[in-house]
């Protein structure tokens, strides 16, 4: 499967979770919402994945993906009104 077919059953799920629940819950809700839904499609995927970040082949730190998605695609969600600059980054 493209990267293009995963995100865009990724963001059909996401928005299916969004428009159905709406705002105003704590992230780990559209979390496991979220994880229903990919289940729902047969996507596999794991969460909380935990992912060590290297600069210039040193560690720095780890990290946890909310999802990583049939192994190409990492997640973040935020449970937010409005998305700012830091959420994009």
């Amino acid at each position: 499967m493209t990267i293009d077919e995963i995100t865009y059953k990724v963001n059909g799920c996401a928005m299916k979770v969004h428009n159905t629940l709406g705002n105003g819950f704590q992230e780990v809700i559209y979390q496991r919402c979220l994880a229903i839904e990919l289940s729902s499609i047969d996507l596999i995927f794991a969460r909380e994945v935990e992912q060590t970040i290297y600069y210039e082949d040193i560690e720095v730190g780890v990290r946890r993906a909310d999802f990583v998605i049939e192994n190409q695609v990492v997640v973040e969600l935020k449970a937010v009104i409005n998305l700012e600059d830091v959420h994009l980054a």
